[in-house]
């Protein structure tokens, strides 16, 4: 991957128009983590004791989420996902979407979520304003998924999604992180279950946001082997290309469902990304895997007004680097893990 610059580092951010960096990539699509808690604790995430949460008088409020998001709207932000930590453990939740859906109709707003609580809250949620869901399940069988996730709630998640398909929160979406020696097995599985239920299961390389650190390059299944494994039971046909970096997949045979890969590690989709992050407690990223974050939460809280926050973003935006470059030798990974940056 090597980008061209196409504006100078040195020239001012532009004032006006779609929020844009030297690379000229547009940035529309807003990630906005409302905590940094969790009730599971995944392996690839998080350690079993969980970590030092973030104190809550600096979660941002409801109030303050809903007024950022405005201000990315007015920048170009076209679409925004509430992540986490797990997202539906922040109480309340329903009521920033309700929130978040008055004051901007036509907004996509979607959501992360491991699934746990969403037998009760699928439907509220819909009720809110929540166009769609997407459920992470690393593993089919009780057994592993309660090894993965350090819970035993396989059968809870799948309740999850039955509520959130019942209550119209569809397309339904699964995330998949594959990881060698441990469920790499189960992707003609996970193919098969995604013509069963018409869900898009997308399969993600493992990568290096661990908040212990135990990433290893040899644990990454690539995207390409996935693919193949699952096609030699199930052929596939492209889907076209969009945004999204996820490349989806369709059965030719044309049964229900898709599949899709992401594939960070051994196939950067740097140079087309559009994403943008916020955490839980108001830290702006221009990229995952960013070594620098603009604190929005202070002028935000001391009372600045919208132009300048838009102009803190700009500028964070304008200043984006290539890419992570996971794939070369003086890779550096970020100092918090992905609950604490937000999915």
């Amino acid at each position: 991957m090597t980008l061209k610059r196409i504006h100078p580092l040195e020239s001012p951010a532009p004032s006006t128009g779609p929020l844009v960096d030297t690379y000229d990539r547009i940035a529309d699509d807003l990630r906005v983590s409302v905590t940094d808690r969790c009730n599971f604790r995944c392996t690839y995430c998080m350690p079993a004791e969980g970590l030092p949460w973030v104190q809550r008088a600096d979660i941002l409020t409801f109030e303050e989420i809903e007024r950022l998001v405005g201000v990315f709207v007015g920048l170009g932000v076209t679409e925004i996902k509430l992540t986490g930590g797990e997202p539906t453990v922040r109480r309340d939740l329903p009521v920033l979407v309700r929130m978040l859906r008055r004051a901007h109709p036509g907004l996509a707003i979607s959501m992360t979520s491991n699934g746990y609580l969403l037998d009760r809250l699928a439907k509220p949620l819909a009720e809110a304003g929540l166009d769609r869901v997407t459920i992470s399940c690393d593993s089919l069988l009780r057994h592993r998924f309660a090894e993965m996730t350090r819970r035993d709630a396989l059968d809870q998640v799948f309740a999850g999604m039955r509520a959130a398909e019942e209550a119209g929160l569809i397309p339904i979406k699964l995330n998949c992180v594959v990881i060698a020696g441990t469920n790499e097995e189960e992707v003609v599985d996970f193919a098969r279950f995604a013509r069963d239920t018409n869900y898009e299961v997308r399969f993600i390389e493992y990568m290096p946001l661990d908040a212990e650190q135990h990433w290893e390059r040899a644990k990454v299944v690539p995207s390409a082997r996935i693919l193949e494994s699952i096609g030699a039971v199930f052929p596939l046909v492209a889907d076209g290309e969009g945004a999204e970096p996820a490349t989806s997949y369709r059965f030719a045979d044309g049964a229900p469902g898709a599949i899709g890969v992401i594939a960070s590690v051994t196939e950067p989709f740097c140079d087309t990304c559009n994403r943008l992050r916020v955490t839980a407690e108001g830290q702006f990223r221009a990229c995952l895997f960013a070594m620098q974050e603009t604190d929005l939460r202070t002028p935000l809280r001391d009372g600045a007004p919208d132009e300048d926050i838009a102009t803190a973003i700009r500028q964070a935006v304008w200043a984006k680097w290539e890419g992570h470059k996971i794939n070369h030798p003086d890779f550096q990974r970020p100092d918090r893990s992905m609950s604490m940056i937000g999915g």
